[in-house]
């Protein structure tokens, strides 16, 4: 497998903020000693989330196994729901708003009978 650098369009406030939280459930978890550190698993799961990249690649990528790639981005994936509000947080919040964007994701699926994409 050919590996080659690639670019996520994230600030670096964004991978400095997720490493914050990883190495403070580190700590809390009392874990001795990681096969990446917590900038470099925050960077896994801001491309996974982000870009899409599959647990194969990322594997590939930064040296580690399939099953690290998964536990690494299940754990990234928990410690950023604890930090979110809740829904009826979120919805207080954007009733307070102008406007809000929900999620602008468009995601093309396979029909078999249709003569158009999907989305």
């Amino acid at each position: 497998m050919l590996v080659y650098p690639s670019g996520i369009d994230l600030s670096s406030s964004t991978l400095r903020y997720l490493s914050r939280l990883l190495s403070a459930r580190r700590l809390e978890l009392g874990t001795r000693w990681r096969r990446l550190p917590a900038d470099r698993q925050a960077l896994m799961a801001l491309a996974h989330l982000r870009c899409g990249h599959t647990y194969a690649q990322l594997a590939a990528g930064f040296g580690v196994g399939i099953a690290t790639v998964y536990r690494y981005i299940t754990e990234a994936v928990d410690v950023l729901a604890a930090v979110a509000p809740d829904l009826a947080t979120a919805t207080r919040a954007a009733t307070r708003k102008a406007f809000v964007i929900l999620d602008g994701t468009l995601l093309p699926i396979d029909r078999v009978a249709a003569d158009r994409p999907y989305c």
